[in-house]
């Protein structure tokens, strides 16, 4: 039976735990011991190679509240795949499914029916710790309400998904100031989020969402707090992201026109897919 509570609080899953981990870190003085190899993901973390479907969802059935009469179906059979080094975008209205299906692809939910295959990884099979795993290494997440940690400075808020991977302190600390100022963010790192604008909050938010590296970036309308010059900023920054580094982006939007940005457009309504068409790649 779908735990209502579960359902209110997904977003939260990825930054709830990180909140303890913070205040733990300044109260202890971030002081740790050389962490051991994880031997349970590393099978989970396998890169995919150039061009292969990263994500294969097939008849994909998402369903709340079930057995009780207020049972409800947000996603009717959904079929997605896309390949490593795309940039595609998922476009609806609101009511649409979009943020049940990002719940989905970034294995904040499982699915109630139909097959999903993340980089060779059956989500219908895989453990919790499984998925906690994917969500730290193999998905960076940026949503459109930050989700920074507060009273927590944005150097720090970078380094704690490298926290959950085991990554050491000297290390994770020169990646998360090496990514900060990736995007212009250098001059800020020792700012708390409520110190920075908007704009500068999404920057690091993108930051941390690269702390370990991932495969797939998703984001979940990252521009729709933002006025149009810093949405243009952000939205270069995904693109630097993809030509540059080859990262797999799926962006969910209600926006037309930044999903016209995208390599390919796939438009959600009342939970399928009911169109899909090549965008132009890039900006105007």
């Amino acid at each position: 039976m779908f735990n209502k509570k579960k359902k209110n609080n997904e977003k939260e899953l990825i930054i709830e735990d990180i909140t303890d981990t913070a205040e733990d870190l300044e109260e202890s003085g971030d002081e740790e011991k050389d962490p051991e190899e994880s031997e349970s993901s590393e099978e989970v973390i396998k890169a995919p190679a150039p061009g292969e479907v990263i994500i294969d969802m097939k008849g994909i059935v998402k369903r709340y509240f079930i057995g009780m009469p207020n049972e409800l179906e947000v996603l009717h059979g959904v079929d997605i795949q896309v390949r490593k080094g795309e940039f595609v975008a998922i476009v609806g209205q609101s009511g649409s499914g979009k943020s049940t299906l990002m719940n989905v692809i970034g294995a904040l939910d499982r699915p109630t029916l139909g097959s999903y295959n993340l980089d060779g990884v059956d989500m219908f099979k895989a453990k919790d710790e499984d998925l906690s795993a994917i969500r730290c290494k193999k998905i960076g997440f940026v949503f459109q309400t930050y989700n920074l940690v507060a009273r927590t400075s944005a150097l720090k808020n970078v380094e704690l998904p490298m926290l959950y991977s085991n990554t050491r302190r000297s290390v994770r600390n020169k990646r998360a100031k090496e990514l900060l100022k990736m995007v212009e963010m250098e001059d800020r790192m020792k700012h708390t989020p409520d110190e920075l604008s908007g704009g500068q909050k999404q920057r690091v938010a993108i930051a941390r969402a690269m702390a370990n590296d991932p495969a797939i970036i998703l984001a979940d309308e990252p521009t729709g707090a933002l006025d149009s010059a810093t949405g243009r900023l952000i939205m270069d920054i995904f693109h630097r992201l993809n030509s540059e580094q080859g990262k797999t982006i799926v962006l969910i939007t209600h926006s037309p026109e930044l999903a016209e940005e995208t390599q390919r457009i796939l438009t959600l309504k009342d939970g399928l897919i009911v169109g899909e068409r090549k965008g132009r790649g890039k900006a105007v």
